[in-house]
């Protein structure tokens, strides 16, 4: 076999490798991040400043439920470098893009108990799945 047959399937293999493929997780922490693009199968991960010992819960309003699949509940965590109770932390969701089109994530920053009072805060993000 000559070293051309061999060096032209080695080629492309290496080509096909090379291509670009959409980073699998794709992480947005600000609105100015917005709005957001993913392909099918892709991650979002959505960091918020979040402080519930103020009373304040970040509250899903739309989960965009007809393009993202929500990947578990939302998970809290504190800086270690605060080492101050109560000092602010963020909270992060999870989601799946599991069918093209479009849809919105909102949420809302506010004291369960007075869901009388306007928010505080607002996340109101749109979202586009190819």
């Amino acid at each position: 076999m000559s070293l051309i047959r061999l060096l032209v399937p080695f080629s492309l293999a290496l080509l096909s490798a090379c291509a670009t493929q959409p980073k699998h997780n794709v992480t947005v922490e600000k609105l100015s991040q917005c709005p957001v693009q993913l392909t099918n199968g892709q991650n979002l991960i959505l960091n918020l400043p979040s402080n519930p010992s103020t009373g304040y819960r970040w509250a899903i309003q739309d989960s965009a439920g007809g393009v993202l699949k929500a990947l578990g509940p939302e998970v809290y965590r504190n800086p270690e470098d605060a080492g101050i109770v109560g000092a602010a932390g963020v909270s992060t969701w999870r989601f799946q893009a599991f069918a093209a089109g479009t849809g919105r994530l909102r949420l809302t920053y506010q004291q369960p108990w007075a869901p009388e009072v306007p928010p505080v805060e607002t996340f109101d993000c749109a979202i586009s799945v190819n």
